[in-house]
């Protein structure tokens, strides 16, 4: 009798574990926030509890609706956003209670983008609408914002503050993403090109330069996917050096804001002061932390938005801050992975450009606080305080989901409908373009 052939078991990502894992981390953070003051607060204890209460609830509708256990991608935003509530809610329940609604805000986006993304065609009809609606709120956000930190990258709207360039950066994947798609002509390039530099110029004029230059990376990323062409990316970065220095030229104090980059000692007391506390208070953190709400980076200026993962290293410790950089390390790994499965180059391009995009933020924030890159004040996403940075967090991770096939059965993959029709193979031809072999012997 044959043998029987067993058949091979497609990896399944336990979601339940993993869940019950980050919970019992939740746990343990919310109990060293609660018990640190003389009464324990109803309200932290209210948005503890609703935010874990939150995750199970929507990992458990996800997994009847679809029938399928694969919420990688959120069970890895969960935990980080779970740092994030658990620190701000070191700081007092107003930040607390600002962050816990900035998450379901960031979700409600995220929910929203995945229903619009399901249709490619819809997309390219809005398309222009979105890349025109973009510069009209730049230029707003050029006309109307204060100027806080040099920049003007904020709008006061009296019971709250938006950074509109957060938002934009959706945007900006979404309509390049299109956009390469449906590239039929140059005109469209063209287009698209026109609109990049529009968007860098006008926050280039914000002198909002960290942004600015995540928008240029993932315009590379987009560009290169698109074209695979090294010497126009070559020309494109050597043009855009250019542009730098001449700025820096006629913009002296520009180059000032990053005088003490790769000197911070020197200017331990002036502009290198928020890096030499981070460098020194994240060494004294250890492994295992000091304890949340008991390091003293959290008196530095900004140390729960720019400087956040300091805070998470010194408080939790350099464990806590390894799984944090895991995390975006998976989104990548995600995107790279599942793009190749992916029956649509917007997919590609946009989880791509949108992983690429979190990813060289991240490399930014802590580099930029460590000293390795120059001090940029870009946020740390989902774990930084702030809404526009949550959104925008939340946002790009729906674009990684749409592309999202990793761990699904072959049937599955193969189930997936291509947005563009097959090409027609040639008369004469066979579908990969060899010629019948009766045709070649002349029959």
């Amino acid at each position: 009798m044959a043998a029987k052939t067993k058949k091979k078991i497609q990896p399944k990502f336990k979601q339940i574990t993993v869940m019950v894992f980050i919970s019992l981390f939740q746990l343990l953070s919310a109990a060293c926030v609660l018990y640190r003051g003389e009464e324990m607060s109803v309200v932290l204890t209210l948005i503890f509890m609703g935010y874990m209460v939150l995750e199970w609830l929507y990992m458990m509708i996800g997994i009847i609706a679809t029938g399928t256990d694969y919420f990688e991608l959120e069970a890895m935003a969960f935990f980080l956003c779970g740092i994030g509530i658990t620190l701000c809610a070191s700081y007092g329940e107003s930040y607390a209670l600002k962050q816990i609604v900035a998450v379901l805000m960031g979700l409600a986006v995220y929910l929203v983008m995945q229903a619009v993304l399901k249709n490619i065609d819809f997309c390219q009809k809005i398309r222009l609408p979105v890349a025109v609606l973009s510069i009209l709120i730049l230029i707003a956000n050029l006309i109307l914002a204060g100027t806080t930190n040099g920049t003007l990258n904020w709008i006061d709207l009296g019971f709250f503050s938006i950074q509109p360039s957060e938002i934009v950066k959706i945007a900006f994947v979404f309509v390049g993403a299109v956009t390469l798609e449906y590239l039929i002509s140059n005109t469209s390039l063209t287009r698209y090109i026109i609109f990049s530099v529009a968007c860098i110029g006008l926050l280039f004029l914000m002198q909002d330069f960290g942004t600015a230059l995540i928008f240029f990376f993932t315009f590379i990323l987009i560009a290169f996917m698109r074209s695979g062409d090294v010497r126009t990316i070559a020309l494109i970065c050597t043009a855009a050096l250019l542009g730098a220095v001449l700025i820096i030229y006629f913009k002296p104090y520009v180059a000032s804001r990053f005088q003490a980059y790769g000197r911070v000692w020197d200017y331990a007391d002036t502009s290198g002061y928020q890096q030499v506390r981070t460098l020194v208070y994240m060494a004294s953190g250890g492994l295992l932390g000091l304890g949340i709400g008991e390091g003293r980076l959290r008196n530095v200026y900004a140390s729960s938005t720019d400087l956040v993962f300091g805070v998470v290293c010194e408080e939790m410790g350099l464990i806590v801050g390894l799984c944090v950089l895991i995390c975006f390390v998976g989104f990548a790994l995600f995107a790279v992975i599942t793009v190749r499965q992916s029956g649509s180059s917007f997919y590609a391009i946009a989880a791509t450009a949108a992983a690429g995009m979190l990813l060289f933020q991240l490399s930014l924030n802590i580099f930029g606080i460590t000293d390795i890159l120059p001090l940029t004040g870009v946020t740390l996403p989902f774990v930084s305080r702030g809404g526009s940075s949550m959104i925008c967090s939340w946002g790009l991770l729906a674009y990684i989901r749409a592309a999202g096939v990793m761990f699904r059965p072959p049937e599955a993959i193969a189930s997936i409908p291509v947005s563009r029709p097959v090409r027609k193979a040639p008369a004469g031809r066979m579908p990969n373009g060899d010629i019948p072999v009766a045709k070649r012997q002349g029959r």
